[in-house]
């Protein structure tokens, strides 16, 4: 038997900041994680000679400040996401059997130059962010028309407020990697709640800002990518960071909580759980958890995941006056694909979204195939030397044990008015941390912070 003040479970950034807190205000901590590194849903990609590319989360951006700020803390310095040049809009997709459709269209800005959809899709934004106006961020149960927004998805309501489908489309390729689902995962409520997010305590969140590059939250990038933040803030920890344990069981009673794991025992005075809702519940709980907060954490399901990366000698799409950008229309193996190459410039790497119905398409097909089918995809976008990458890789979150799906939590039509009060709600001497636990930047690396940085304060007001 351990013996701490706190156990936090989780090594991501939301378990890790809450430590790094805990730790300043001269308290025991120990942290227990199942995986055999840090870094939650970030982690790099060996690229040789000292470079990385991210295979998680990678982007932030303004309004991000948690995180912004934590990254300067530790020493990890940002970089400008590549936009000198044109994007690609792939109209007509690429085929279910990974044929190459429809004319690429070169254009500038975020918002690909569909004729048919733009008017719809202008006025779906306009009204997407005045309606997210109206959302209390921190209890969006609380909103005027709630109950009537939580109980229809947020595909019927584009339906049925746009004349044909080209808005629905291209709102769902931003889902595709937002929640790696589409319009139909969500309720109409969840979706402007997570849009007023986009945003801080005096900025409102728009969708501008959350779909954006330049201003927006694909902004920049960390310089030896997003998981160095974690590994800097475990080294600060000195030692209080425990891999290989995941945990099994926690016990409670009114004077202390036991933490089992497969590294052994803690026993602790209260506990921070950082872990992903749906893994949450999974734990073995002595008492129960209550039986609606087991049912949120049940009911808040992981959408599917996959980033697709190509590696190149050199990003020879820039040669050509392109960003790297692409945005592809269904039935694309890829939403959408992104420069990823690192700060020195070189090798070039294209990084797609494989996500939502795309996953669900794709993801159990041979490996050869959707590799071609990936490649063709940024050959669509970038030109046929995207065909012949230097090597190759995916990142399949779903495949993650202690992710299990990605990039967040999104739950359904009805379960935020019916459970959402209950998602930070304290369980006995059991405390909640993590992506999805934040108001603002739900489900990003900004929102895990900024949890973790708030948690701390609310275990450090039960001393």
């Amino acid at each position: 038997m351990h013996r701490a003040d706190v156990v936090v479970v989780g090594a991501g950034l939301a378990g890790l900041t809450a430590a790094r807190e805990l730790v300043a205000a001269g308290k025991d901590v120990v942290v227990l994680e199942a995986r055999n590194r840090v870094g939650g849903r970030t982690v790099n990609h060996d690229l040789g000679d000292g470079r990385v590319v991210e295979a998680g989360g990678q982007f932030a951006g303004p309004t991000q400040d948690h995180v912004l700020a934590l990254a300067k803390e530790v020493g990890v310095d940002t970089f400008a996401a590549y936009t000198k040049g044109s994007a690609v809009y792939v109209g007509g997709g690429v085929g279910g059997g990974g044929g190459v459709g429809g004319r690429p269209r070169r254009y500038s800005g975020d918002i690909p130059p569909d004729v048919l959809a733009l008017p719809d899709l202008g006025l779906t934004m306009l009204r997407i962010n005045r309606l997210a106006r109206k959302i209390p961020v921190d209890a969006p149960w609380q909103a005027v028309r709630a109950r009537r927004w939580d109980s229809v998805t947020f595909e019927s309501w584009i339906r049925k407020t746009t004349a044909g489908t080209g808005a629905l489309d291209l709102v769902n390729v931003f889902l595709g990697s937002a929640y790696g689902g589409h319009a139909g995962d969500a309720s109409l409520l969840f979706s402007l709640w997570y849009i007023a997010g986009f945003g801080n305590e005096t900025t409102p969140g728009t969708v501008d800002r959350g779909i954006g590059v330049t201003g927006g939250a694909q902004e920049s990038r960390f310089a030896g990518g997003s998981q160095l933040i974690s590994q800097r803030v475990s080294e600060q920890l000195d030692g209080r960071v425990v891999l290989n344990a995941p945990v099994r069981g926690v016990e409670q009673d009114d004077h202390a909580v036991t933490v089992t794991s497969d590294a052994g025992t803690w026993h602790a005075r209260l506990a921070v759980v950082a872990i992903p809702p749906p893994l949450a519940a999974r734990i073995i709980w002595r008492p129960l958890l209550p039986p609606q907060q087991d049912a949120l954490f049940s009911r808040m399901a992981f959408g599917a995941l996959m980033k697709c990366e190509a590696v190149y000698p050199e990003p020879f799409w820039r040669a050509d006056g392109l960003n790297g950008q692409g945005v592809f229309r269904h039935p694309s193996p890829i939403c959408s694909m992104f420069d990823n190459t690192p700060p020195e410039g070189r090798p070039g790497v294209l990084m797609g979204f494989l996500g939502g119905p795309q996953h669900h398409a794709w993801a159990h097909r041979p490996a050869r195939e959707r590799r071609g089918a990936v490649l063709r995809a940024f050959a669509a976008a970038a030109g046929k030397d995207a065909l012949k990458p230097a090597s190759y890789f995916e990142q399949d979150w779903t495949s993650e044990e202690w992710t299990r799906g990605g990039p967040t939590s999104v739950p359904g039509p009805g379960v935020l008015c019916e459970l959402g009060a209950w998602r930070d709600r304290p369980f006995g001497r059991v405390h909640w941390a993590g992506a999805e636990h934040a108001s603002y930047w739900n489900g990003y690396m900004d929102g895990a912070v900024r949890s973790g940085r708030d948690t701390a304060r609310a275990v450090l007001a039960c001393e």
